[in-house]
């Protein structure tokens, strides 16, 4: 028969190391039961053992009294009665257990969950309201908790633990919820330290720094040093009797409790005869003050049978003879320094006096107090409330979490007692000033552990043009009529190159701008590819003439430069590098673009069927001096109105024709496979590719005499535009951009030679890496582009027969436009080539249409790509 496995003993009394772990491994257990329970029981717990410590307030504080000697019995009750109170209130309906925040819209959702075992020291100075105060806060996050007291307050400090832990036994929580050490010891502390699983410390600073040092998630809290500013406006009434308030409380053993108050020089006597009148004594100075350093600090060191005696018990100790009802021993002294023994923290009703001539001076009297040993505990000023200015200087100053306004800092500093917005803690977080993880008063959130539960959500997308877009043979003059017949524009200023002006393709602008009585003015020194000099050149005139529109007539570099002058133009401040700073999302850009169209109005019009300039949100521009190109993209650059007439585009020569009815081809491929592409983009690029296929061979063999080819070819530019301005472009154009930059090769011809190649690349449907966008599930390059090859007239059963065939109807197509078959067939040297590859190839990876590309690339695949492509393997 098999026999019955022995069930653990629990040590009933813990005064080893042995009993100690068996005791921690027992409460594991059961706080495993513990976070199993609903918020509706936790709550239960959480009111009964607040109850039941409510209820021994009074005799908790006798004990506390009796035992450790220091502090008063009533002050205590208030503590005791504070820490049950106040943090039940505080958290009574705050959710701990399970979902408590939920936004379904965006798919997040928060849960909470119990640390596990918290290991708690509690101090001889608040034995046991700090008991109460932390058993509450980890009953109602579904810990368990066991502390470690002082061995001089063990006994009152287990009994509160006992009151808490009965309760919350009867109220249905696990046995041994709570526990604690009966016999404390160094070693035992040490123990439960390293062994928990998150220490709530509260105390000197070197068992703070023992509690971080245990390997263990510690939320501790550092010695104060609370210093206090009476500024020459305050109520002193209101501030000494507040501060009288504070430090007489439990004998001034609270750690936010004022230790020093410096004092403005021209109320100084008032507020020492308010001291003096409330009961206060100043100590006489040499021997008495003498008497009294050398009795609160020795050896540099806060004595310890000091905290939380009266002040005439002090005195007696030091033999100075005070008044029997004296409430404070003040001391006016001079020094900040830590060597003067008034300077340090004291935790008894022993304070001293500074006497400043200047606001400033208190300040710095009052930083170096802080510094002297209370760093990120608190501060205090009081001062007429209307003074904001010198209130907010004191904040900047003062290295404190807690900094209390015209409030006494003991009551003010634990929370809801002077201010209701400030949580109620017996553990009070010094933040990195003081060494601590937390920088707020502790309370509930700092225990508990957060899931947070994001399902996958696509973001907003956008579709964004021009306001207005005019199309169609002979459209031109009719869409310009509106600028004086609608918008009573004033003045134009034209921008375009030297060979479009002396050509007279300005001109019937000029003369529809003459016919409505609107003055203008034409900048005609575009270079093809444009610079910021030139840009410069042409702002200036433009601010010289003032214009309310801006004309752009040309290629993209017209157009591009246009819109850099209306940029430069509107905003003079304009920073190049700050506006062409690469973005991930254009909507979470770091960089914030400035308003545009404020002075001007910006008119695009097309000259060349290729870059789609007039309906984008893209400009580039060279700086001739340090030759670094600087990528602008904005919605803010959109222009105005977009004006597609085709006698525009009539006499392209067919080198332009080729160059630009490619480039529409890549923008409208690329913007269809982009990881951003949406329905709305995903139309305008296939029927820009089917347009392209159907008549850009016409519009290179026959130019002009195909009018209707030059038509669909000009409307295809914009429409792959407008596709590739929402859904951006890719890997194509990255390597294009550097290829032309580097070799000089012409942007369409570059985006050529390696299209297919590219192309098979991303067709991959198991590549490297895939790119990077919420709405961008899976790899589906091959299947893009097979429903584009279909629709363009490609058969074949299945996605790759398909796209076989779409490549080769593409090389078909750059065959018939004079495309050739390789960088090198170009003329690129193949020295240079090879020598500029690697440079080349990470400038590319880090332009801005890679990040948009369906496979994201690594550097080692590109160059892969740019040797095929240069020897046309």
């Amino acid at each position: 028969m098999a026999k019955k496995k022995e069930e653990a003993v629990v040590p009933t009394f813990i005064d080893s190391v042995e009993a100690l772990e068996a005791k921690m491994k027992a409460m594991r257990e059961a706080q495993k039961v513990f976070a199993t329970y609903t918020q509706e029981q936790v709550d239960k717990i959480f009111f009964e053992a607040a109850m039941a410590a409510n209820k021994m307030r009074i005799p908790l504080a006798k004990m506390a009294v009796e035992e450790t000697g220091r502090g008063l019995v009533e002050d205590k009750v208030i503590k005791n009665h504070y820490a049950a109170e106040y943090t039940y209130n505080a958290y009574k309906h705050t959710k701990t257990c399970g979902v408590f925040e939920e936004d379904k819209a965006y798919g997040i959702k928060k849960i909470a969950e119990p640390v596990g075992l918290v290991a708690a020291v509690i101090p001889t100075t608040n034995p046991t309201s700090t008991a109460i105060f932390k058993t509450l806060i980890c009953l109602k996050t579904r810990n368990a908790i066991i502390i470690s007291p002082h061995p001089a307050a063990k006994k009152c400090t287990i009994e509160a633990a006992k009151v808490v832990l009965d309760a919350a036994v009867k109220a249905g929580a696990p046995e041994g919820i709570i526990g604690w050490i009966d016999a404390p010891s160094l070693e035992l502390t040490t123990t439960v330290m390293k062994d928990s699983d998150l220490i709530l410390a509260t105390g000197g600073p070197g068992m703070v720094k023992s509690a971080y040092s245990s390997g263990k998630p510690a939320v501790g809290v550092g010695p104060g040093n609370t210093p206090v500013i009476i500024d020459d406006t305050a109520d002193i009434k209101n501030a000494v009797n507040s501060i009288i308030h504070s430090k007489t409380f439990d004998n001034g053993m609270i750690c936010a409790s004022e230790q020093s108050v410096t004092v403005l020089e021209s109320v100084y006597e008032e507020v020492k005869k308010e001291f003096a009148y409330r009961g206060c004594y100043f100590l006489k100075p040499g021997e008495e003050l003498d008497k009294v350093r050398k009795t609160i600090i020795i050896d540099g060191k806060l004595n310890n049978k000091i905290p939380g005696m009266s002040a005439v018990k002090i005195a007696e100790m030091a033999g100075v003879k005070v008044p029997a009802n004296t409430k404070i021993l003040i001391g006016e002294v001079e020094s900040v320094d830590i060597s003067e023994e008034f300077a340090h923290e004291k935790l008894s009703p022993v304070l001293a006096m500074y006497k400043a001539k200047t606001f400033d001076e208190a300040l710095e009297k009052a930083e170096k107090l802080v510094a002297d040993g209370g760093y990120g505990h608190t501060s205090a000023l009081y001062i007429d409330p209307s003074e904001t200015e010198k209130i907010a200087k004191h904040s900047a100053a003062m290295k404190t979490c807690r900094i209390l306004i015209n409030t006494p800092s003991s009551q003010g500093g634990i929370g809801d007692l002077y201010n209701f917005k400030l949580a109620p803690s017996l553990t009070l977080g010094c933040g990195s000033w003081g060494g601590n993880s937390v920088s707020e008063n502790v309370g509930v959130k700092h225990l508990i552990n957060i899931k947070t539960v994001a399902e996958r959500r696509e973001n907003m997308l956008w579709f964004r043009t021009p306001e207005k877009i005019y199309f169609k043979k002979g459209c031109m003059p009719v869409a310009l009529d509106e600028l004086g017949t609608v918008m009573h524009k004033k003045k134009a200023f034209i921008v375009t190159d030297s060979f479009l002006y002396q050509n007279g393709y300005v001109k019937p602008i000029e003369e529809k701008l003459d016919q409505m009585g609107i003055k203008h003015t034409c900048f005609y020194e575009v270079a093809p590819d444009p610079t910021l000099q030139c840009a410069q050149k042409g702002v200036e005139q433009m601010r010289a003439f003032e214009p309310d529109t801006i004309i752009a007539l040309g290629g993209g570099s017209a157009m591009d430069a246009g819109k850099i002058m209306w940029v430069m133009y509107e905003h003079p401040e304009a920073d190049f590098a700050d506006m062409a700073m690469d973005f991930m999302d254009i909507r979470k850009r770091v960089f914030t673009f400035p308003k545009m169209g404020e002075k001007a109005y910006f008119v695009a019009i097309p000259t060349s069927s290729g870059t789609g300039s007039e309906v984008t949100p893209f400009a580039i521009i060279t700086d001739a001096t340090t030759g670094v190109k600087w990528p602008i993209a904005d919605y803010e650059l959109l222009p105005d109105m977009a004006i597609v007439d085709v006698d525009n585009m009539m006499t392209q020569p067919k080198g332009l024709t080729s160059a630009s009815g490619i480039d529409v081809m890549t923008h409208a491929i690329e913007s269809f496979v982009s990881i951003m592409a949406t329905d709305f983009t995903k139309g305008l690029s296939m029927k820009a590719v089917k347009m392209v296929f159907e008549n850009l061979p016409s519009a290179y063999e026959n130019g002009a005499k195909d009018p209707k080819a030059r038509e669909i070819m000009g409307n295809a530019s914009c429409m792959a535009g407008m596709a590739f301005a929402n859904a951006f472009l890719g890997l194509n154009h990255s390597m294009a951009h550097k290829l032309g930059a580097f070799h000089h090769l012409p942007h369409g011809i570059a985006n050529a030679v390696l299209l297919t190649e590219i192309m098979r690349y991303n067709a991959e449907e198991v590549p490297t890496r895939m790119g990077t966008f919420s709405q961008y599930q899976y790899p589906h390059a091959l299947a893009d582009y097979a429903e584009l090859g279909r629709y363009a007239g490609c058969k074949g059963n299945t996605d790759k027969e398909v796209f076989e065939n779409f490549i080769a109807k593409l090389e078909e197509l750059k065959e018939k436009i004079g495309i050739k078959k390789s960088i090198k067939e170009y003329g690129i040297d193949e020295k240079y080539f090879l020598d500029t590859l690697d440079e080349m190839t990470e400038q590319a990876f880090n332009d801005q249409c890679t990040g948009a590309n369906p496979r994201y690339p690594l550097m080692k695949e590109m160059k892969e790509i740019y040797l095929k492509c240069y020897y046309g393997k």
